[in-house]
């Protein structure tokens, strides 16, 4: 099971892609709160369009009461441009949690270097700060997927 983590999430539309995104995987979306928007926004809904009923949806209202239940460990992935390893130099495993922060500001510094280890990247040119969130969701998202379902779904 992929588990896509959302912390703090500002732009519906791009949260509804993720859904979407999440449904087509068979992966479960987490959103951390606060939100940037209400989770009945039309424009939310809108990017999920109608896919957005058969999302496995878990709602948090903070990372600690999300780690209560989800403890760190080695399968537990922070996406952020100040990590030094790329994603496609990993091996997956078939349960994993992958993170993803704010748009505005990406995952805390402190949640990064407490774990650096696994802290990971996206290789980008220099004149570009960072990539649409949801583009990045897509592209690690299914990299996991690729090293551990190639045959599942067809």
């Amino acid at each position: 099971m992929i588990n896509i983590v959302l912390l703090e999430p500002r732009i519906p539309q791009n949260t509804g892609n993720i859904g979407r995104l999440c449904v087509a995987l068979e992966a479960r979306l987490h959103l951390i709160h606060p939100l940037g928007f209400c989770i009945d926004d039309k424009s939310l809904k809108r990017a999920g369009l109608d896919y957005w009923v058969h999302l496995d949806l878990k709602e948090w209202s903070s990372l600690e009461q999300f780690h209560s239940q989800h403890k760190i460990e080695s399968n537990h992935y922070f996406l952020s441009t100040k990590a030094k390893d790329f994603y496609f130099e990993r091996e997956f495993e078939d349960e994993i949690f992958l993170y993803f922060g704010r748009e505005d500001c990406g995952l805390p510094e402190e949640l990064i270097f407490a774990n650096y280890k696994n802290s990971l990247k996206i290789p980008m040119g220099k004149n570009v700060r960072s990539l649409n969130i949801a583009n990045s969701v897509a592209i690690v998202a299914y990299e996991v997927y690729r090293q551990n379902a190639p045959l599942k779904m067809q």
